[in-house]
């Protein structure tokens, strides 16, 4: 069996569409929004939420069936209705066209599927089964979110500030590589762990001085 290709996509100003207005359409929905997606929903109905994104211009909407006519212009594509024909349909129109093609009942009819993502800030973990159990990784992916809490998104926006100042300002190749294995070594991630935020900052500022001594 053929390993899968793992990338994230930039989205930004992608012209994405979802077919169905369900409550699982809605979640896509909100999840290509947040990736800066221009999102398009073509469904006779939809969700109430759906509706207010609608109202408030965020995405746009067609309130009748699917036509192949509606992949004009499209990066990428999400079949997201309880028909199993109008999935069917998308996928193979989406082929035709080299898209990038998602139906969310059955992965293996498109050519990508979603892993269960675990985001905290700049920190993405995302888990797969290939497609052969969402479920698990749904509960690996939750396990996961009690693992790495909210402290690590403060975590990473500090590092990332203070490793741009190091790369700038610390000329040794050497010193500059102790200095930013410094801010993940085992003591630093271990009170992250524990979320002991007052000490880890501490002990990053510490090393970033010691930087510029």
């Amino acid at each position: 069996m053929l390993r899968r290709y793992s990338v994230s996509l930039d989205l930004s100003q992608k012209a994405c569409l979802v077919v169905g207005g369900g409550p699982v359409a809605e979640r896509k929905v909100h999840s290509l929004l947040e990736c800066g997606a221009r999102v398009l929903v073509v469904s006779p109905e939809i969700t109430p939420g759906l509706e207010s994104l609608s109202g408030e211009d965020r995405i746009d909407c067609r309130r009748r069936q699917y036509r192949t006519s509606d992949l004009e212009g499209v990066f990428l594509v999400v079949g997201s209705t309880d028909q199993e024909t109008i999935n069917q349909q998308v996928a193979e129109d989406g082929f035709t066209r080299n898209l990038l093609v998602n139906i969310v009942d059955d992965p293996s009819k498109g050519n990508f599927f979603v892993p269960a993502v675990v985001k905290r800030g700049a920190l993405t973990i995302s888990v797969s089964t290939d497609g052969k159990s969402p479920m698990l990784a749904k509960k690996i992916r939750e396990e996961l979110e009690t693992v790495y809490g909210p402290q690590y998104q403060e975590y990473l926006e500090m590092v990332g500030s203070l490793r741009e100042e190091v790369i700038r300002n610390v000329q040794d190749p050497e010193e500059k590589r102790k200095i930013l294995e410094s801010f993940a070594d085992d003591r630093v991630l271990g009170l992250l762990k524990e979320g002991r935020m007052g000490e880890v900052k501490e002990r990053l500022l510490s090393a970033h001085c010691g930087s510029r001594s």
